[in-house]
Parts: structure tokens; C-alpha cells; sequence
């Protein structure tokens, strides 16, 4: 079952990183272990980053885990928010909460809790807890009972346990920001082990969302073969169901107006005169976002923010870019690879080059390690060569589901 997001609703993630997995009786604590390529904790991270709703991250983990944090994120991208963990599950989620507090969180915004050792949610699982959130205060990913329970008396075999009547809680939780932290504040003094039972004593119904998809927890050390399958699927599925797609974006402003600054690739960088345009004139993520709109085969950048539209005069290019981009994860496809050469003969170019990657991979969401700036001259000839403005050309690889 697919299910949609509402594309509307931004939406923060704690992801629960503190613990140090004693039962995993390992030297290395479970979310730290590598798994299909990556750390436990940069597969669950990317759950995330790769949706077009997420609008903050905070990681709360074990200061005395920070060296392993590090590596395990070190080429991510997007601003994470990094929190230190309590002395309980309760303590670590209402460090987190504190945090986005500081960060100007709307009261209804939703927050999701999440176990850094679920590495697994599926996205259409991730969309249907979202879904619920549209009426609901609080709900949580459950799943079905399959097995028969029954209780136990030192080991005898007592009363059977309806499962019909009962389901397994996992993770992600969804809240609204300000009654789960009005529930933390208020229950500080009692000890829950999830935030779906601290709301219930709140006084607040949780909707159970069941999940369609294996969504295991790395508990022991038993665990790690299925989950290790899990990924590996999720990985041939990637490669065996997506089609890769490239396309070329071109760009072309001239000088205009004496200025001590030209804006190119997301940055401000010295130069005798601004480029000339409607909006800022970024001629690089003019020519970055012509590419997106041209993988999609959806028209140019004239044609979705044309100059006569006098709404985009002076508007930052990094706008059009995201609404690009948003474009883009609306259809499913990943972009790999952005290739970009700069023409032209001055300014400049290689003394900025890291910053204008920098800012690019911000925007995109992409490793730095994807984003590439070249530049070269046309040896003086054309109208680069005179030194009357600057072009950009850029290449985008992007795998389409098919």
C-alpha cells in the first residue's frame, strides 16, 4: 500500500542515538555499526533526509560516543542539530525538545521520535504516520501481533492474551510539539519508556498506525542478519527499479551595474560589476535549476519564473532551485551527480570554488562529494572572452523510478 504525505506539513525529527546497546554485548555500540556500506545511525538519517517535508533534525546521542558520531557523519549534508542524550530515554527526548524550543518551533508543528537502531522505516510507512498527524495529536507505527501470547507465572504458562486486542509499538512516534513538551514538563517526576505511554497519562489519545513494511529494531547481535537482508533488498530494489536520467542547463548574464559584489553559485564574491537580471542573476543556479526542470522534462527556468512575472524581481535563485528540487521529490528520483562549468575571464573562480560547492550541497541536500564547480575561459574570444558577462552550464545524473 502507497500511501502520500500531506505535502504541506513540515515536520522535525528526534533521532535517539544516546544508548549504548549493552545487549548487543559489542565494543562498538549498535547505532555506530556498519551495516550494507554505512553506519546503523547514517542509514535511519537518511530515512529522513531524503523527504521533502523534513525541516529539522536533531541526533541526540552519548557525549562519550562523539568520535563515532563524527565519522558516522561526517559527508551529511543537511544541518543536523546534535543534542547530548540523558540518563534515561525521557531525559534524552526533553533534551531534544528544549533544543527545538530554541529553534522558534511552531506549537503544532508535528515532531517525530525515532530509534536510531530502525534503520529499516519504509517511506511509504514514514508517509502514513505523517497522514495521521493531519487529525490527530499524537500516533505511533505499531505492528500486528502474529503470534500467540500468553502470560507467564515464573516460567508457567498462564492466561492467553488476546492479540487481537493488542499491538507491538514502534517507531517512528508522531506528536504535536507543544503538548508532547507540556507532557514532559508536567510528567518529569515519573519514568515512562516511550512518549506514546507519557501522553497517554497526559491525557491524550494516540493513534495506532499499523506498519505495511518490516520495521525491526537491532536489539542483539540475532538481529543483525535480517536487518543486514532488509538493507541489501533496499538496495537491489533501489538499482533494479530506477532508470537514470541526464540533463543539460545553460545559462548566460552579462555585467551590469558597477558593485563591490557579483552573486554566483549561492555566494557573494568580489568583483568590479554585478550580473545583470530579473532576479538575483545567479547565472550558476540559473543554469543548475534549467538542468532540474530539464531531467523532468518539464520546460526551462523561463518558463516556470518568467522576467515578465515581476514577483521574482530581485528574488533569490536559491528559491528556484528548491522549487525545482521539490518538483523533482515529488516524482520519486534521486539526482547522483551535478556538474557545473563556469565560463568566463574574470572574476575569478578558483578561490571560491569550495564555498559555491558548500552552498549548492546545502540547498540540494547532496554530498559535497556530488556536487562538482569547474571554470575555464574561451581564451578571449566571444562575448566571455570581452569580458561583457558570464555563462554556466551544468549536467545533472538522476535515477527516475521507472
Amino acid at each position: 500500500m502507497t500511501t502520500k504525505s500531506d505535502l504541506t506539513a513540515p515536520f522535525s525529527v528526534i533521532i535517539v542515538a544516546a544508548g549504548s546497546g549493552s545487549r548487543m554485548n559489542s565494543d562498538i555500540p549498535k547505532q555506530y555499526l556498519t551495516l550494507s556500506g554505512r553506519p546503523i545511525l547514517r542509514h535511519t538519517m537518511d530515512i529522513f533526509a531524503n523527504h521533502p517535508n523534513l525541516k529539522s533534525m536533531i541526533v541526540a546521542i552519548n557525549p562519550d560516543h562523539q568520535a563515532l558520531y563524527t565519522e558516522a557523519t561526517k559527508d551529511f549534508v543537511l544541518p543536523i542539530l546534535t543534542v547530548a542524550g540523558g540518563s534515561t530515554r525521557q531525559h534524552t527526548v526533553k533534551n531534544a525538545l528544549n533544543a527545538l524550543s530554541e529553534l522558534d518551533t511552531k506549537d503544532d508543528e508535528i515532531i517525530l521520535i525515532h530509534d536510531a537502531a530502525r534503520p529499516c522505516l519504509h517511506k511509504d510507512d514514514l508517509n502514513a504516520i505523517l497522514d495521521s498527524m493531519k487529525e490527530e495529536t499524537a500516533a505511533s507505527l505499531t505492528a500486528l501481533v502474529k503470534d500467540t501470547l500468553r502470560k507467564t507465572n515464573d516460567k508457567i504458562l498462564g492466561q492467553t492474551i488476546d492479540r487481537d486486542k493488542t499491538l507491538i509499538l514502534q517507531t517512528p512516534q508522531a506528536f504535536r510539539f507543544k503538548e508532547l513538551k507540556t507532557a514532559h514538563e508536567e510528567l518529569k517526576d515519573k519514568t515512562y519508556t516511550d512518549d506514546t505511554a507519557l501522553m497517554s497519562q497526559a491525557g491524550h489519545d494516540v493513534k495506532a498506525v499499523i506498519s505495511q513494511h518490516p520495521n525491526p529494531k537491532i536489539t542483539t547481535k540475532d538481529d543483525i542478519e535480517f536487518i543486514s537482508y532488509l538493507l541489501e533488498k533496499k538496495n537491489r530494489n533501489l538499482n533494479q527499479m530506477m532508470i537514470p536520467k541526464t540533463a543539460i542547463g545553460y545559462d548566460v548574464h552579462a555585467f551590469g551595474d558597477e558593485a563591490p559584489t557579483l552573486r554566483i553559485g549561492g555566494i557573494d564574491i568580489p568583483h568590479s560589476h554585478k550580473l545583470a537580471g530579473h532576479s538575483d542573476a545567479d547565472v550558476v543556479l540559473h543554469a543548475i535549476t534549467d538542468a532540474v526542470y530539464g531531467i523532468m522534462a518539464d520546460g526551462d527556468i523561463g518558463s516556470h519564473f518568467p522576467p515578465s512575472d515581476h514577483t521574482h524581481k530581485g528574488k533569490d535563485s536559491a528559491i528556484f532551485l528548491e522549487e525545482a528540487l521539490l518538483s523533482l521529490n515529488k516524482k520519486g528520483a534521486i539526482i547522483h551527480h551535478i556538474d557545473t562549468t563556469i565560463i568566463c575571464e574574470a572574476p575569478k573562480i578558483g578561490p571560491h570554488r569550495e564555498a559555491m560547492r558548500r552552498k549548492i550541497a546545502t540547498i540540494t541536500g547532496l554530498p559535497l562529494s556530488a556536487i562538482s564547480i569547474k571554470a575555464t575561459t574561451t581564451e578571449q574570444l566571444g562575448f566571455t572572452g570581452r569580458r561583457e558577462g558570464i555563462a554556466a552550464q551544468s549536467i545533472i545524473t538522476a535515477s527516475f523510478p521507472v
